[in-house]
């Protein structure tokens, strides 16, 4: 059986796993990120790949794939922005090569990678548009059409970078709707404001009213441009709160014609939960696209 190891590197923590080539993940490990210097970051993302590579030789694998935050030179292998990690400009690459003395690496931004595993082990169809959504730490979304990824110049799917209308003006969606924001707007840590909405908060039930309906907003856009057939959700925020999608798909509904409101049945949660980017990274390293 043909295997490969999927690396998703985070701000918070690394995640690496044995992929097989039908998508199922072997094995799993996690280490927390050292995002303030550059040679401790890559140290950590090193101790994840040696410590998932347990029981597994490198000559039974096909190769390695990388999800990284941001902005990602796949051609040359290079790491080259990210908000939350400090490798602007990195040889990602390069470094593992020389580090696991593999010639294989398939590297991309890690929003790609998890929506590659959502389409691909979701029976994902070529002459279907696809969206993937995360709603994590930050907000972004990645597109493949036809069996192809929407990349544009390189920075395509930064969807929490889209301006919405909020009781604050126009603020960017992911600063006011992504996990951070919303333990800013309440002054309590994300998970609390969840738990208040589930126990009847009037106060938390304001908030997350606000945060769908904001989320609504910058999906509309997705729903009028692209008018997908199909949206997958991911990242911890919606993940762990599953409640959330019913209230976007209401507030989304508001907003949509009567021709776009398909997609309403068409919108689920990762059944790959926190796993999907590692399994990405694996399933890329056997078909690239």
């Amino acid at each position: 059986m043909k295997r490969a190891l999927g690396i998703d590197i985070g701000g918070t923590k690394i995640a690496a796993g044995i992929v097989s080539e039908s998508g199922e993940l072997l094995r799993r490990v996690e280490v927390e990120s050292e995002p303030a210097d550059r040679e401790r970051m890559f140290k950590q993302v090193a101790i994840a790949a040696e410590q998932a590579l347990k029981g597994t030789s490198l000559s039974d694998l096909a190769g390695i794939g990388v999800g990284v935050p941001g902005k990602v030179d796949r051609e040359n292998g290079i790491a080259i922005f990210q908000n939350n990690l400090p490798w602007q400009q990195f040889p990602l690459t390069a470094r593992l090569q020389k580090h696991f003395g593999i010639k294989s690496i398939t590297l991309d931004n890690d929003v790609y990678m998890a929506a590659f595993a959502e389409w691909k082990t979701g029976q994902g169809r070529t002459n279907e548009t696809f969206v993937y959504v995360t709603i994590s730490t930050g907000i972004a979304c990645s597109i493949i059409h036809h069996g192809d990824f929407i990349r544009g110049a390189g920075f395509a799917g930064e969807l929490g970078l889209i301006p919405v209308l909020s009781k604050m003006g126009n603020e960017r969606l992911e600063t006011i709707s992504a996990g951070p924001g919303i333990q800013k707007i309440a002054g309590i840590p994300t998970k609390d404001v969840f738990s208040g909405y589930i126990n009847g908060s009037k106060e938390f039930q304001s908030i997350i009213g606000e945060m769908t309906n904001h989320l609504a907003q910058g999906l509309y856009s997705i729903s009028s441009l692209l008018d997908p057939h199909r949206m997958v959700f991911g990242g911890s925020v919606i993940v762990n709160n599953p409640f959330l999608l019913d209230l976007i798909k209401e507030k989304l509904k508001i907003y949509q014609l009567p021709e776009q409101q398909h997609l309403l049945d068409q919108m689920s949660i990762s059944t790959l939960a926190q796993n999907n980017g590692v399994v990405g990274a694996g399933l890329r390293v056997f078909e690239d696209i």
